[in-house]
């Protein structure tokens, strides 16, 4: 399959009318209120780009086939999951440990189902990713909040803090979102170690969503959390998926790395209990669109680290330098965005009023990802700079009038 360098990440492409969560009026109508369905959306995290046209190509080429029945795990599909981890973050992954999913929200869900019973407790660091908190909730657990902490306008863990709650014999998963979203942070190995060591040594059972591990800024290195130790891969279960990386999430493929033979057999006897593979079980397109991305994607993913980084320094830049006090937390991985608003003296309500009243855009609430979110707004930088520029100007000028 030829490579053929034809992407535009300046190109603003419409994607009204194609049931897009993100752009669907309705979806912005019940979310952020009646009134405001044409808000311009900064907020779901997928991105405003074409994926590589070589997805497009192996989809078609499978598509011709025109029989789309049951599928197995596809072993081309881990033969590229393991070839890319491999050259990217020096992974050895074995097949056996690779256990496919439709996504990793369902895979958090079946994990607090299956690695905890209802009353027990799970770990997470706020602010963080609201559907942990909604999954941990949904399934009858309870959320246990370890805080990150500010030191020197940056995000870290709070070690001394996470050591009293694990201590808690309830709390049987913690949840590590690395990178870290919505704050941007990429742990360093140092804070992998103290973490998983903290962890394991109260017999926590970890849980690496790592599904946003190849969107790291220039300069700064991911490190997979299970590459640390034998002892790390042995309590752990990592996610992650292409869907980030190449814009594939409404193709609900990704894959669950257990290298432990014990939680691998649990996890695979619980999907017997769910009626499917004990393999798991994501989709016939998404492996192959997450194979063609994995073994043919990477001149893309090269063009496009710098571009998110362009946007990001815009952003920065233009709120900092527009809303004196604002400050935008340097952005190390992801392609969100975590902004400061407190500074401006304002209550986060009116925040919000005058983002989407004021200035029509749609962004992450800081409330969204735990309490001490509150004043804050996360922005998907993923998106053509002639949209963000729109977004962040109104923004602004919204404050400033």
């Amino acid at each position: 399959m030829g490579i053929k360098k034809d992407w535009d990440f300046d190109e603003i492409i419409d994607r009204s009318h194609t049931v897009s969560m993100k752009w669907e009026p309705d979806v912005l109508a019940a979310t952020f209120g009646k009134g405001r369905e044409n808000l311009l959306p900064l907020w779901v995290a997928d991105m405003d780009f074409k994926s590589p046209t070589v997805v497009r190509q192996a989809m078609e080429e499978r598509l011709s086939h025109q029989i789309y029945g049951y599928t197995m795990p596809d072993p081309a599909y881990e033969d590229a999951v393991i070839s890319w981890f491999q050259r990217r973050h020096q992974w050895a992954i074995e097949r056996p440990w690779i256990l496919s999913s439709p996504g990793i929200v369902p895979a958090t869900n079946y994990l607090i189902q299956r690695f905890s019973m209802p009353g027990d407790k799970v770990l997470i660091q706020t602010p963080v990713y609201y559907p942990f908190a909604q999954s941990i909730a949904g399934n009858g657990r309870g959320i246990v909040e370890n805080p990150l902490k500010i030191n020197a306008g940056r995000y870290e863990m709070d070690f001394q803090d996470l050591e009293l709650r694990v201590k808690d014999p309830g709390v049987k998963v913690a949840i590590l979102c690395s990178p870290h979203n919505p704050v941007g942070r990429v742990w360093e190995p140092d804070e992998l170690e103290r973490f998983g060591n903290i962890c394991i040594d109260n017999n926590v059972l970890v849980f690496a969503d790592e599904i946003h591990c190849d969107l790291i800024m220039p300069g700064l290195k991911h490190t997979c959390f299970q590459t640390l130790s034998d002892k790390f891969a042995r309590h752990s279960i990592a996610a992650n998926a292409a869907s980030k990386t190449f814009n594939l999430a409404g193709l609900h493929q990704s894959a669950l790395i257990i290298p432990d033979d014990r939680l691998r057999n649990e996890f695979s006897i619980y999907n017997r209990t769910l009626g499917v593979n004990p393999r798991g079980y994501g989709t016939l397109f998404g492996s192959v669109a997450a194979r063609a991305a994995y073994d043919h994607g990477e001149p893309w993913l090269a063009d496009l680290i710098p571009y998110l980084h362009e946007n990001f320094i815009y952003l920065k830049q233009t709120l900092e330098q527009g809303l004196p006090g604002v400050k935008v937390f340097d952005l190390e991985g992801t392609y969100l965005a975590w902004a400061d608003f407190n500074p401006l003296g304002l209550p986060p309500e009116t925040v919000i009023e005058k983002i989407e009243q004021g200035a029509g855009v749609a962004l992450d609430h800081g409330d969204w990802f735990g309490e001490n979110g509150a004043g804050f707004e996360r922005f998907n930088i993923a998106c053509p700079r002639s949209i963000l520029k729109r977004a962040v100007e109104s923004i602004v000028d919204a404050f400033q009038k």
